[in-house]
C-alpha cells in the first residue's frame, strides 16, 4: 500500500512540475515577443546570429541532404521499375523531400547541431553569472541574447530547408539519371508538372517555419533554465535533443493531417 502511494505521490509531483515548466515557458515566450518589437531596429545582432547558427548547420545538412537523394534515388527507382513507371522518379524525389524529408530531417539535425550549440552557449552565460550581470546593468537578457537568436533561428530553418530538399534533389539525379540511366527530361518534366508550388512547396517551407518556432526556443528554455553547473548544463543540452526531436515529429503528424487532408 506504502509503495502504490509513493508512486502515486510521484507521479503528482512530475505532473505538477511539468505544468509549472509549461507555464513558465509559456510566460518566457510571451515577454520575449514582447521585447522583439525593438530588436528589429537592430538587425545586425539577428544577422550575426544566423550566419552563426547557419554555419553551425550548414555543411551537415548539405552533406546529410546529398545522401539522402542518393538513398532515394536508388529505392525509388527499384519501387517505381516493378510498375514500370521508373520516369517519375524525379517527381518522387522532388515530392519525398518538400513535404517531408525537408523539413522534418532538417529540423532534427538543427536540434542535434545548432540546437545543443545554442543550449550550452546560453546555460555557460548563465553559469558564468554574464545574464545577471547583464540584468544588474539594466539590460534585460531575453531582448539582448534570447530574442535575436530565437528569430534567427526561425529564419535559418526554412533556408536550411531548401538547402536540404535542393541538394537531395541534385542526390537523387545523380543516382537515377547519371548512374542508373533514367531519361533526364521525363526525370526533370514529371517534377516540373507534378511539384505544385502552393500545395507541396509552401507547405514545406510553413512546416520549417513551425518548427524552427518550437526548436530554437526549446534550445533557449533549455539553457535559459538550466542549473548554473556543468553538469546541469549537460542534462540541458540532452533534453534539448530529446524534447526538440519529439515536438518536430509530432508537430510534424499534426501539420500533414491538416495540410494533406
Amino acid at each position: 500500500m506504502m509503495a502504490v502511494r509513493n508512486s502515486v505521490e510521484a507521479l503528482g509531483r512530475g505532473v505538477r512540475e511539468w505544468i509549472g515548466s509549461l507555464g513558465y515557458a509559456a510566460r518566457m515566450f510571451g515577454a520575449m515577443l514582447r521585447v522583439s518589437g525593438g530588436l528589429w531596429r537592430r538587425l545586425r545582432l539577428i544577422t550575426d546570429q544566423i550566419h552563426f547558427i547557419g554555419n553551425y548547420s550548414l555543411v551537415i545538412i548539405a552533406v546529410s541532404g546529398l545522401f539522402v537523394g542518393f538513398v532515394l534515388g536508388l529505392q525509388g527507382y527499384y519501387t517505381l521499375n516493378k510498375y514500370g513507371s521508373e520516369q517519375a522518379l524525379g517527381l518522387l524525389v522532388a515530392l519525398s523531400l518538400t513535404r517531408e524529408l525537408g523539413p522534418v530531417v532538417t529540423a532534427l539535425l538543427f536540434a542535434g547541431r545548432a540546437g545543443t550549440s545554442l543550449t550550452a552557449e546560453i546555460g555557460l552565460m548563465k553559469a558564468g553569472e554574464q545574464l545577471s550581470a547583464m540584468e544588474m546593468m539594466a539590460v534585460n537578457p531575453l531582448q539582448r541574447v534570447i530574442a535575436p537568436r530565437f528569430w534567427a533561428g526561425v529564419i535559418a530553418m526554412p533556408i536550411l530547408a531548401a538547402i536540404f530538399s535542393a541538394v537531395g534533389v541534385i542526390g537523387g539525379y545523380i543516382v537515377g539519371v547519371r548512374m542508373i540511366g533514367v531519361d533526364e527530361g521525363a526525370f526533370w518534366s514529371q517534377m516540373q508538372g507534378g511539384v505544385d508550388i502552393w500545395k507541396d512547396v509552401a507547405n514545406g517551407v510553413v512546416k520549417s517555419i513551425v518548427f524552427g518556432f518550437a526548436v530554437t526556443f526549446i534550445a533557449l528554455y533549455q539553457g535559459y533554465e538550466a542549473q548554473p553547473t556543468p553538469e546541469g548544463v549537460a542534462r540541458a543540452t540532452t533534453r534539448t535533443v530529446v524534447i526538440a526531436s519529439l515536438t518536430v515529429l509530432w508537430l510534424d503528424f499534426l501539420l500533414t493531417a491538416l495540410m494533406f487532408n
